[in-house]
């Protein structure tokens, strides 16, 4: 969304020297890896772990910006890459990713549980839809035009730092080893286990593409929260509809609780949700998916060892109060490039203190079902601008609107949580991270 680096603009000091160019100087631009080659030559400036959202928009900025030379270790074909996913966010402008977008939607639209219906029009933001495929070739195409930049089909094995860089041990298809050595390993990988945390919710959920023999959508008009779901014990649910033409649409349902469901109980509440709220009595499921995603205050840290840090999911991208992600993993991109072009190493912070402790309320309340998630929601986008609500969500409103925002919420149950927070226990969560970065990474 909006870019902000830690480091002033170039023009405002003088800049350092970029950290690869002590060994750069008086040689050519890194040549060209391909075929058998790709496995011997294994020095690059940046190797970037993991060919997902947050990996990806790196390599892409970094290419983008030239200087360095960058190496990305993704997974050969098989059980290690992930299904096709969606992702969504919302800016004013999107010129990067353009040609990947699906879709994307001017006016969102809010249900309450008794069924009233609440349309924002964000101006100028605007929500969008990528496709993780379409991402992909986007950014392999840059890759494969720079001769400063190469794709590894690998798996990543351990990252250790070596001597001023680090060094990554890959095993490749046909099951050799290969050493690839940089000044600076970008881990975008899924954490094995959730950090402790004092709440932990899930946002899990399963989502059909239908069509339907007539038009039931309204193109121009995405659903982002429709409360006339049943309500778990713990948390909150909804529905969710992007339409993608009058009769295409994904439509989906989505909890904020502590654990998955089954997929019988997927199956049991897209049906209800789809045939009785929405009255689509006939129509086609051409698509699933499904996913997970934490929504937690615990704290990852990104940087793992010298030269080594995390970023994307693994490193805190997801915004805790609502499973968003890719926004931040874009913002966190752009910043690391233009430090690194000014000699800095520092990975910024995907979210700022503030937000997260706002976050780390909210998740306590949610849990312990002392605030009405749908009502909170609901009367959130019925009383503020949807575009200070977006912004709020974004983490770009200042301490004057968030304290707006927060008088038009429960005070003193949101009070009494932001007082017994320092004193819980961070505790590890059973559930494991999540094995993809699905649509609400789509979020």
């Amino acid at each position: 969304m909006r870019g902000r680096s830690r480091h002033t603009s170039p023009g405002s000091r003088p800049r350092r020297r970029a950290p690869w160019s002590r060994h750069r100087r008086g040689r050519r631009t890194a040549d060209r890896v391909s075929g058998a080659d790709r496995y011997t030559a294994g020095t690059s400036d940046v190797v970037i772990l993991g060919a997902g959202a947050a990996g990806l928009s790196l390599a892409d900025r970094l290419t983008r910006a030239g200087g360095a030379t960058v190496t990305v270790v993704e997974p050969p074909d098989g059980p290690l890459r992930p299904p096709e996913r969606r992702w969504c966010f919302w800016d004013t402008e999107a010129d990067d990713v353009e040609p990947a977008v699906r879709a994307s939607w001017s006016r969102l639209r809010i249900h309450a549980p008794d069924g009233g219906a609440t349309t924002v029009e964000p101006h100028p933001l605007r929500y969008r839809m990528l496709g993780s495929a379409a991402f992909e070739r986007l950014v392999h195409a840059r890759l494969d035009a720079s001769p400063r930049a190469r794709v590894v089909r690998a798996v990543a094995g351990t990252v250790r730092a070596v001597g001023d860089g680090a060094e990554v041990r890959c095993s490749v298809p046909d099951g050799r080893e290969l050493t690839l050595r940089a000044r600076l390993v970008f881990d975008s990988r899924p954490l094995p286990a959730l950090p402790p945390a004092r709440t932990t919710l899930l946002q899990h959920f399963c989502g059909w593409f239908v069509r339907t023999a007539a038009g039931r959508f309204d193109p121009g008009v995405a659903d982002l929260m429709d409360f006339r779901v049943p309500q778990p014990r713990h948390g909150l649910a909804f529905g969710y509809v992007l339409p993608l033409a009058s009769d295409h649409a994904l439509v989906e349902y989505t909890e904020f609780s502590r654990a998955p469901l089954t997929p019988a109980a997927y199956a049991a509440a897209l049906s209800h949700y789809s045939r009785k709220v929405l009255g689509l009595h006939a129509f086609t499921v051409e698509a699933t998916e499904h996913g997970v995603i934490p929504m937690t205050d615990a704290r990852f840290p990104r940087r793992i060892e010298p030269g080594v840090f995390r970023i994307g999911t693994a490193g805190g991208a997801t915004r805790p109060s609502t499973g968003y992600t890719f926004a931040a993993v874009r913002r966190q991109s752009r910043a690391i490039a233009e430090g690194l072009r000014d000699g800095s190493t520092t990975v910024p912070a995907p979210h700022g203190r503030r937000a997260l402790a706002m976050d780390a309320v909210l998740l306590r309340a949610l849990d312990t079902g002392r605030i009405d998630g749908p009502a909170y929601f609901t009367r959130l986008f019925r009383t503020t601008p949807a575009e200070r609500i977006l912004r709020f969500l974004d983490g770009a409103t200042s301490p004057r609107e968030e304290f707006g925002i927060g008088l038009r919420g429960p005070v003193l149950p949101m009070l009494r949580t932001a007082a017994e927070l320092p004193f819980l226990p961070r505790r590890e969560h059973p559930a494991a991270a999540p094995v993809n970065e699905p649509e609400k990474n789509r979020r």
